[in-house]
């Protein structure tokens, strides 16, 4: 997730206003913990081939190399195989050495490892572009072909000879990545032109939102290997970008039903564009799903004109998405309008006779997981609302096995938000692969909804979100559902009438392709939004993370955790699991009702938020945390782990401390503490970063990763100063700073971290 903020709004991650005001249980009523607990059975893999587990997260050649720190040693060189035989994989375990935290303007790796800096922010991908300026005086139109900003989750879909898609291709692909959000400074010769204040505050420079719009969404970019190095190709005819411009069709139950039809789209059958897109998902056909997160905050509407305009049913869905305000980079106040198809379509206040002649119900095309068939660059992307309207964090795809139905399972990024899966009606039939989206529509767009609910015993519960089941029904006196549409398009109502957990912020969902357990990364909370009387067995921290020489008091869960689950009998479809916290994020200095996972030095984390299991090497999971609670000691990180299953820890209580020094108890079930064997740091970040997004070679030799806003923070009023700047990465020197994408390989040429 990203933290770029409204025009003139204090630095607050949209992430972090909740919006659920839902009196559902976080189980503070249930205290005592289940004391003793059978271990699981893992996920067997059908015989008869239960054959796959896809992944869910998962240049040119003038690409910067950074070099290699540490003083560690450089890990041993893979076996070589025997003559004639294909190398095969060594036992899982972690080769390298952890790397220490750190504070610098740089990347930091394990010795014996080389990222290459690979697509930065606005590198060209068509040959009629030229290279990037860096200085804000590029020309708009041209940004449909260049990177886009905030690079985010991704995909790498390995690709044979024929360009077809090769799963297991080891040096030739496409590479599918998401970009979330802009650093609005950065992108301008000195920021954004704005004119006025409060609701009066306009933008005044078309080109300079035009640049805006192309810069959000998704890259879709060939790239290859010659020898050792990575890199894109620049005129590949797979390249492609996907943006807010872009057309999409709206598919599934809400698709030409009366809350989706606007301006645009009179028939509501179609929308314009994608926006926010924070993580990512995959399908076995062999298309990438991109997922809408913090869509709301880019609307405008003025409540104190347009609530009157409303019906009362409106507002309690407009509240619940938190659809209110100027809009984050106030698309909608560019004037002249010479269409409004264009800016005005993210105006959502009722200006016409009728949703025809205006876009109230533009927010109801956004908040979907998008499907876009990277094979096919004329494709029209689709918005499947069947797996319904949220912050979609991501879409993991679950165990696939022919003759069952398919899986995915999402996390809602917000605070005191809900986790949920998709069950689809259709079994899976392997002749699908390489169907394209008409194999979407064919297990995407009809299935069931549910949202999760944990109980303090280490079980849980499926909830079908479904209208006359769970009190989702038109008597409901929160919201009056109407039909299916109705449904998926308010699926976080429709979770707060059936009784979900709310969480800790859920963001990326993983599933482990050796026991198909469930990871979620719950990134953190504050006082606010889950006081000490609120917590329960899956969100049970309440503590002070002090920060900095000053000591700022962080109260509530700032560290966050990892939760896991595993499916009834192993599957998938089941609508029971069993569940424990994997991990809990803390300072290693932090007292044993804290660290709960007894992190050390080489280990020790805060803010989990990108989380995605190796498909070439089974068991191994990156870990990518997104934090501003431990900033004051280290830049944002990777770590790599080698997770057991659910139940090999135990019941523990634990004692939390308010605010005014006030205990209260807690009981949870914690996982095996990891220890360095089996959980260690692999990357650290430049400064102000995000590390997000995570893909992998078909062989499992080459790794990409997204450092996401280095340099975030610096001022507006200093951006005409490159001395001020608080990074200067990846090209150094005075350069503005640019999110890109490297890939990291091991300079023996050896598996990545194991």
């Amino acid at each position: 997730m990203s933290t770029s903020q409204p025009l003139g709004m204090p630095s607050i991650d949209p992430d972090e206003v909740g919006h659920n005001s839902s009196a559902n249980p976080s189980f503070d009523e249930v205290v005592a913990a289940r004391m003793n607990r059978r271990r699981l059975l893992g996920f067997g893999v059908a015989s008869g081939g239960a054959a796959l587990i896809t992944a869910c997260g998962g240049g040119g050649s003038n690409g910067v190399f950074v070099p290699t720190v540490g003083a560690s040693p450089a890990p041993a060189p893979a076996p070589a195989p025997a003559p004639g035989a294909a190398p095969a994989p060594a036992p899982l375990s972690l080769s390298f050495n952890p790397v220490a935290k750190s504070l610098e303007d740089r990347l930091v790796l394990p010795a014996g490892y080389t990222a290459t800096v690979m697509y930065r922010l606005g590198d060209p991908i068509s040959t009629d572009v030229a290279a990037y300026a860096n200085d804000g005086s590029d020309d708009p139109s041209t940004y449909d072909r260049r990177a886009g900003d905030h690079h985010d989750g991704m995909t790498f879909f390995g690709m044979g000879a024929s360009g077809a898609w090769a799963p297991t291709a080891a040096d030739r692909g496409l590479l599918v990545m998401n970009h979330e959000a802009i650093t609005p400074a950065f992108l301008h010769p000195a920021g954004q032109t704005t004119t006025g204040s409060g609701t009066a505050q306009v933008r005044t420079v078309p080109g300079e939102v035009l640049r805006e719009f192309y810069l959000h969404g998704v890259s879709v970019i060939e790239v290859g290997k010659t020898g050792s190095t990575w890199g894109y190709k620049r005129g590949s005819s797979f390249n492609r970008r996907v943006h807010t411009l872009t057309e999409m069709r709206l598919s599934g139950p809400a698709a030409k039903s009366d809350a989706v039809k606007t301006r645009y789209s009179t028939d509501g059958s179609k929308t314009r564009g994608t926006v926010n897109n924070c993580a990512n998902g995959t399908t076995p056909w062999g298309t990438y799903l991109t997922c809408e997160e913090n869509w709301a905050g880019y609307f405008r509407r003025v409540t104190a004109t347009d609530n009157a305009a409303r019906t009362a049913k409106e507002l309690v869905s407009l509240n619940r998405y938190g659809v209110a305000g100027n809009g984050r980079e106030l698309w909608a106040t560019v004037t002249p309008d010479t269409s409004d198809n264009l800016y005005g379509r993210w105006n959502a206040q009722v200006t016409g006779a009728s949703a025809a002649d205006d876009f109230r119900n533009g927010p109801n095309t956004y908040g979907w997981v998008v499907e876009i068939d990277p094979f096919n660059p004329l494709s029209t992307p689709r918005k499947r609302t069947a797996l319904g309207r949220f912050g979609h964090e991501g879409a993991c795809l679950g165990p696939v096995v022919p003759g069952r139905p398919l899986v995915w399972y999402m996390g809602d990024d917000s605070r005191n938000e809900y986790i949920y899966k998709f069950v689809s009606t259709r079994a899976w039939d392997p002749a699908d692969v390489g169907g394209g989206l008409a194999a979407g529509d064919k297990y995407m767009d009809d299935g069931r909804l549910y949202v999760a609910k944990f109980a303090a015993d280490g079980t849980g519960t499926w909830l079908e979100l479904k209208l006359g089941v769970n009190n989702i029904t038109a008597a409901n006196t929160t919201y009056a559902f109407a039909d299916a549409a109705d449904v998926v398009i308010n699926a976080r109502l429709a979770a707060d009438a059936a009784g979900a957990t709310r969480m800790d912020r859920p963001e990326w969902t993983a599933v482990n392709p050796v026991t198909g357990e469930v990871y979620v990364t719950l990134t953190n909370t504050n006082a606010s939004s889950r006081p000490i009387t609120a917590t329960d067995a899956a969100n049970p921290r309440f503590y002070n993370d002090p920060k900095g020489t000053a000591q700022t008091a962080q109260l509530g869960n700032p560290n966050g955790h990892v939760l896991r689950f595993s499916e009834t009998n192993g599957d998938a479809a089941s609508t029971t699991f069993k569940w424990d916290v994997y991990l809990f994020g803390a300072r290693s200095t932090a007292s044993a009702d804290i660290n709960l996972s007894q992190l050390g030095a080489d280990n020790d984390f805060s803010s989990p938020d990108g989380l995605w299991f190796s498909q070439a090497r089974p068991g191994l999971l990156w870990l990518q945390t997104d934090d501003g609670a431990f900033t004051d000691v280290t830049n944002c990180m990777m770590l790599a782990a080698l997770p057991g299953k659910v139940g090999d820890g135990g019941a523990k209580t634990i004692t939390n401390i308010a605010a005014d020094g006030s205990t209260r108890q807690q009981g949870t079930i914690v996982g095996k503490a990891p220890g360095t064997a089996t959980l260690r740091r692999f990357l650290v970040g430049p400064k102000e970063c995000e590390i997000t997004g995570i893909a992998e070679s078909g062989d499992g030799r080459a790794i990409f990763v997204n450092i996401q806003h280095p340099g975030e923070d610096t001022a507006v009023a200093n951006i005409t100063d490159p001395s001020k700047f608080s990074s200067h990465w990846p090209d150094g020197g005075a350069s503005r700073p640019r999110s890109a994408t490297i890939v990291i390989t091991r300079t023996d040429g050896g598996f990545i971290g194991t």
